[in-house]
């Protein structure tokens, strides 16, 4: 029906979306690494490591389920 087709497409553009972010981040780490302190990613991604690891036991549980998300793209 036509709800099953909207959600099909909503779905494949997200699909989309997220893809060409997490291909612009990945070259974005590899500008910076290659070009130290162009974009400042390396420095943004440990500290969204840190906030996540500094919470403990909790915030290491929560890594871990984002990383399942994003892994499932």
């Amino acid at each position: 029906m036509i709800i099953n087709e909207v959600l099909d497409t909503v779905t494949s553009i997200a699909k989309g979306v997220i893809g060409l972010g997490l291909s612009l981040v990945t070259v974005a780490l590899v500008v910076d690494v290659l070009f130290p302190g162009t974009t400042n990613i390396v420095a943004s991604v440990s500290g969204l490591v840190e906030s996540f690891t500094s919470g403990g036991l909790t915030g290491l549980i929560v890594l871990v389920i984002f990383i399942a998300i994003a892994s499932r793209t």
